[in-house]
């Protein structure tokens, strides 16, 4: 089906498609993993909206088409954007700032520059799809430059953004040089949603103590630069992401994942403890951790192999990018190391399993483990999580989840850690594993229920919600407190325009 000429009224936007090509040169497509495509999904199923991202490959975009009923735009990029935009300024400045600066940021002109490029082309798809008055739905830290854009190009449409990583407190912010750009940017949008109120609460700061703009609660009024300044007031609040409640029960209830569920365990020996942990093979997801106090468990004699078995999935990310090559390499030779000295001559003490899978198997997975680990060290939500009680309908398995996921905020009945202790992680661990059946029952029920309570489609309606009732016209300041702030603005303006100037001459 062709989509050329055709405008919507509803235009989300995210680095990637929902959709990856399937074998080298091939000519079909199909459903790529991660949380953004698996809770956007389902929305975008439910609406007839357009996809606006890049399709996974270099070079000029494919033509726009309909895959699995998903109309998709894709948007291109060079080998020298990918490696500057995607894995140098969104990943290599971006990623590690957001992420508490658990390895060093690296600062590059030129991969600004790139990012502000590429922004700006989906910006232009963005306004080439979107019909008069549209709502526009602008995801993650990758565009943080395309609200702005936008509304340069269409003041007509209504704008958003969501941010699903956690967003940094000012003393981490406060190193990148172009924040006043970034802000900006972000402030093109009438509404913006966070994973959680301290996320919301820091991007106010940061508004408020380096950019010198009024905040009052949840909004932020922002004076628009130039000749012909005008001030809009953007709400930012908290929306906190979530899956598929009633598709994902559904699958888990089918006689073929169930039956599956059954045939991993018996494949792994029937361990009397199968626990499981799904990640990104990501510094920030505390793989290391959890195989140290898992390690450190069989060494202590406290579980042994094959009795309890640990799967690792641990899905291919961003390498080639040097920190996660070298953590590929920590963690195989941490499981090599592991499962050396505990295994059985059958059974591996660590099932290691470096490669995404599809829907249904994952949802097996979930329902063959006893404990689930999701045990990062920094996340904005962490979906596997609710993904993992949302297959529990037999009301089965213990969650162990970080007091450092945005999901910890919604599931305080999960057995909780500090991934960072690894003595209370080890705790933690056996807590869950030694945990009363009815116990386990009690808190598996209330997880459920609020998960189904708070599902993709309330995060979806309470966003568009929120966007709807954000102001639509700006104003031009007229009182004599608007020129006093606008007055303090361009000061701190020029203040940080010395600042960026010379940060940026200190950068490479």
């Amino acid at each position: 089906m062709t989509l050329a000429g055709r405008m919507f009224d509803l235009v989300v936007a995210a680095n990637r498609l929902p959709v990856d090509r399937v074998g080298q040169g091939g000519i079909g497509w199909r459903r790529s993993p991660g949380g953004l495509v698996t809770a956007m999904e389902p929305v975008m199923a439910g609406r007839d909206g357009v996809w606006v991202g890049w399709a996974g490959e270099s070079g000029p975009a494919p033509e726009p088409f309909t895959e699995n009923g998903l109309h998709l735009h894709p948007v291109s990029l060079s080998p020298v954007e990918m490696r500057e935009y995607y894995e140098g300024f969104s990943n290599g400045t971006l990623w590690p700032i957001y992420h508490d600066v658990m390895i060093p940021a690296s600062f590059h002109r030129g991969w600004w520059n790139t990012y502000r490029t590429v922004n700006h082309r989906f910006a232009q798809a963005i306004v080439e799809v979107a019909a008069p008055g549209a709502t526009v739905w602008v995801h993650d830290y990758h565009l943080q430059l395309v609200p702005g854009m936008v509304r340069a190009l269409r003041p007509d449409v209504r704008i958003g953004w969501f941010n699903h990583i956690p967003f940094p407190p000012v003393e981490l912010f406060a190193q990148l040089p172009w924040r006043r750009s970034l802000v900006e940017g972000v402030l093109g949008a009438d509404f913006l949603g966070f994973q959680r109120t301290a996320d919301a609460e820091n991007f106010l700061r940061v508004c408020r103590r380096l950019l010198a703009m009024k905040t009052d609660s949840d909004t932020v009024t922002f004076t628009s630069p130039g000749e012909h300044p005008t001030v809009r007031t953007v709400r930012a609040s908290a929306i906190p992401i979530s899956v598929d409640f009633k598709g994902l029960d559904a699958l888990a209830r089918t006689p073929q994942v169930i039956a599956r569920a059954a045939q991993i365990r018996a494949c792994l020996g029937n361990p009397e403890t199968l626990m499981l942990g799904v990640d990104r093979l990501d510094y920030t997801k505390g793989i290391r951790h959890r195989l140290k106090a898992y390690q450190e468990l069989l060494q202590d004699k406290v579980i042994t192999s094959p009795q309890v078995t640990l799967m690792q999935v641990a899905l291919p990310s961003r390498e080639n990018i040097d920190a996660y090559r070298q953590l590929g390499q920590e963690v195989d030779g941490t499981v090599r190391r592991i499962n050396g000295k505990y295994s059985a001559l059958d059974s591996a003490a660590v099932q290691y399993l470096h490669q995404s899978y599809p829907r249904p198997e994952m949802a097996a997975m979930f329902l063959a483990a006893d404990v689930m680990l999701v045990t990062p060290l920094r996340d904005g939500m962490n979906l596997v999580a609710k993904e993992y009680v949302t297959c529990r309908h037999d009301l089965g398995g213990a969650l162990v989840l970080s007091e450092f996921a945005g999901a910890w905020h919604e599931m305080h009945e999960a057995f909780i850690c500090n991934p960072h202790d690894i003595e209370g992680l080890k705790q933690t661990i056996m807590g869950a594993i030694t945990a009363a059946e009815d116990e386990r029952r009690r808190r598996m029920k209330a997880l459920r229920k609020r998960v189904a309570d708070h599902d993709v489609q309330w995060w979806a309606s309470l966003f568009f919600e929120s966007l709807a009732s954000a102001p639509l016209k700006p104003h031009r300041p007229t009182h004599a407190s608007d020129r006093q702030q606008r007055g303090v603005e361009r000061a701190n303006s020029a203040d940080q325009g010395a600042s960026e100037s010379a940060s940026e001459r200190s950068s490479h």
